[in-house]
This record gives structure tokens, sequence and C-alpha cells, in this order.
């Protein structure tokens, strides 16, 4: 047999192995993080009433998975209620179309409250996403969900990014994450999923430990 077609197959199979030992550790991590999860979302519950905020601390979007499969996410709402209907007058504004368009996100945007600036921040409003692991629809590390049709504007590479779950953290998140272009974004995405394996998914979560770490200090 090829060298090449053998060192091929060592890789698939070496990948389909790692595959499923990161799905039993994703399974294990996520069932434990919901169950330690309960009390702070009784604390985020009461600082949202405290703020006359009386609607649901969760938000839900629709967001592309493996293989092109839909998925409704969940995380802690960051922003005012009806946040959808503002942003469509936001984006009448030059400012904050230009912006929208070049990064899928608004930096300094007025529909996020104070609550949610610090959850924002400091990524404690992805923690819900560990029931989407728990589910299936994504793992803890790997490229980020994307809203669907999210890469025509960018000629980005479909098949490729959806080629594997997404993560609530991942390359990209501990490399800059919303303070780089969508591009560069796009780069260290793909990185990833041409890349992933046990070591660089154990430096994945040793930075995202201490980014958020970082961002509760500086706070």
């Amino acid at each position: 047999m090829d060298i090449e077609v053998q060192e091929e197959i060592t890789t698939i199979y070496t990948n389909k192995l790692y595959d499923v030992f990161k799905r039993l550790f994703d399974i294990v991590i996520s069932t434990l993080t919901i169950i330690l999860l309960i009390p702070f979302f009784i604390i985020i519950k009461l600082l949202f009433i405290i703020t006359k905020d009386y609607k649901t601390i969760f938000y839900t979007q629709y967001r592309v998975g493996k293989n092109n499969k839909i998925f409704k996410i969940y995380k802690i709402r960051t922003m005012v209620y009806n946040s959808d209907e503002i942003l469509k007058e936001l984006l009448k504004k030059k400012k904050y179309k230009k912006e929208w368009d070049r990064c899928k996100k608004i930096k300094n945007d007025p529909r996020v409250t104070k609550i949610g600036k610090f959850l924002r921040n400091t990524h404690l409003d992805e923690l819900p996403q560990v029931i989407n692991v728990l589910k299936g629809d994504m793992s803890l590390i790997g490229p980020r969900p994307l809203i669907e049709n999210e890469l025509d504007d960018y000629n980005g590479n479909h098949e490729l990014y959806e080629s594997i779950k997404p993560g609530i953290t991942g390359w990209w998140t501990v490399n800059g994450g919303n303070d780089i272009s969508y591009q560069e974004r796009l780069k260290l995405e793909y990185y990833y999923v041409e890349n992933y394996n046990f070591l660089l998914d154990i430096k994945i979560v040793a930075k995202t430990i201490k980014l958020v770490f970082n961002k509760l200090l500086n706070k």
C-alpha cells in the first residue's frame, strides 16, 4: 500500500477515535456544568428583576451546525427584549450599517443592557450553550456556530466550516475574538477545522480559562 494512502487512513482513524473521546468528554462536562449553573441562573434572574427586566433571561437563535444542520442555540439574554426590532432601525443609519456589514456585530451596541455588557465581556452569556453540547448540536470546542447564509457575503467555505460541530469556545475566541475582522476570524476558524487535535484543544481550554479570569479580575 502506498505510504501516503497509509498516512491518510491513519489520520482518518485517529480523528474518528478522537471524535468519540471528545463526545464522551462533552457529555460528562456539560452534564456537570448544567447542574452547577442552576444557582448562577437564579442569581441572573434576580438581577434582571432588580433592573425591572421581567422577561426571560434566555435568548434563542437558529444557527448552522455540522453538515448544515439547523439548530436552536441557547444564550443568556444580554440585550433588551425587542432587540431584533431595534436592530432593523439601527441598520438604517450608515455608521451602524457599515460596521454590521464588516463584522456582523456592532461593537458598542446600544441594545446591550448593563448586566448584558458584563456577561458579554466575561463570556458568561455563552454558558447555556452547554445544553446544546449535551444535546449533541455543539461541542465544548470548535468554530463558532454561524447564522444561516452568514458566509455568503465573505465567499466562505461552507463545506469546510460545517464539517465539524461548532463550539462554545475555539481558536478564534482565544485569538482576538470580536476585536478582529471577519476575514481574520474565518482564517482562524478554518485553521482549527483543518488541524484540530487533543493538544490544540487543551491549549484552547487553557487560554479560555485565562481569558475569562482576566476579564473577571479587570471588572
